[in-house]
């Protein structure tokens, strides 16, 4: 896509100070720019930049004052990170604006969706399927039956979605995501072997939730595995079945969490951390990254390592872990010194 700075400062309600009839077709850091890109001045830090940059456009605070000859472009604006942000909204909704189904897809007769679904090529959707207005669904996705989407729900290449899974209004679900996939259910026999034992439920995911790529939410032996509204998860993340995650929790890449494990509203769980099942972790709860949590875990509290300590007490026991060697090598001369004094 191209942009004219006059169509850009119009977006931004900005104003130009050089040539309105540039064009920039690609973003760019400022110290990276090249002739066709668009930039942002906004750290003090990076200023010596714009005296050199070859960005076409330059986004740039209404008070910046330049001190030399400047090649680029300037739309000032009354906060140029803000704006740029602003700008990359506008871009990510034009460039990803698309309607109609592509083909070859298949849809079941019984399936619903609104006209301006987007649907793309080697996709399926299954029977009962209810997919609501504005719709975005990439090739290679699979949707199974009696599965319900909401408004404005963006699905990328190659997710699949399970039979009655549920998901709300303006979800985003990422590349290779699989929700509603069976949870682990085995039981043993008295030979020691394993049989299945059926997952009947689903998975219900509220609005405004961001499923990052890769991450597995199985369905719920029972009932519902549910994620609540606003919660945003990172890359390679295992939620388990009948797992709960509650409002606004944020969760890093690469951590499980076994069944039946409840999280509270407004938790930020780190990368890599491994959450034990059928445990009850608080509101507001801090975990960090590679923290092993075996215990249930109260209101606020912030913890660390594994098995999770209390944060503080983390820390203060990691100046005594480090120093180990040096604590034990003197408690063997103490240990040497009594002995040969006897």
């Amino acid at each position: 896509m191209i942009f004219t700075a006059t169509q850009i400062a119009g977006i931004l309600n900005g104003e130009i100070e050089g040539d309105e009839t540039v064009e920039v077709s690609k973003l760019a850091k400022i110290e990276e720019g090249t002739k066709g890109s668009l930039t942002f001045l906004s750290n003090p830090k990076y200023t010596p930049y714009i005296y050199s940059t070859d960005a076409s456009i330059t986004i740039v605070d209404k008070t910046f004052e330049a001190e030399s000859n400047i090649k680029t472009t300037l739309i000032r604006v009354d906060d140029a990170y803000k704006a740029f942000s602003q700008l990359l909204d506008y871009y990510n909704m034009v460039k990803m604006n698309k309607t109609g189904i592509e083909q070859p897809s298949f849809i079941s007769e019984t399936a619903k969706y609104d006209e301006n679904m987007y649907l793309g090529a080697f996709s399926y959707l299954g029977d009962n399927v209810n997919i609501g207005k504005n719709a975005k669904i990439y090739p290679n996705v699979y949707i199974g039956d009696n599965v319900t989407i909401g408004d404005n729900v963006v699905v990328f290449a190659g997710a699949k979605i399970y039979s009655e899974s549920i998901i709300g209004d303006n979800c985003v679900i990422h590349s290779g995501v699989i929700v509603g996939a069976d949870g682990f259910g085995f039981t043993p026999n008295e030979k020691g072997e394993y049989s299945k034992v059926p997952q009947t439920g689903n998975v219900i995911i509220e609005e405004n939730v961001d499923v990052g790529a890769g991450t597995t939410i199985d369905r719920a032996t029972l009932g519902s595995t549910i994620i609540r509204k606003g919660v945003k998860l990172d890359n390679q993340i295992q939620i388990a079945h009948n797992v709960e995650i509650g409002e606004h929790t944020a969760i890093a890449a690469q951590t499980g969490i076994a069944g039946s494990t409840k999280i509270g509203k407004h938790c930020l769980i780190g990368g890599q951390v491994g959450i034990a099942g059928h445990l009850v972790i608080g509101d507001r709860v801090r975990i960090q990254a590679q923290s092993g949590i075996g215990r249930n875990i109260k209101d606020g509290e912030a913890i660390q390592g594994s098995p999770a300590l209390g944060y503080s007490d983390y820390n203060k026991s990691y100046v005594h872990f480090k120093n180990l060697p040096k604590i034990v090598d003197r408690i063997y001369k103490l240990e040497k010194k009594i002995d040969d004094n006897e």
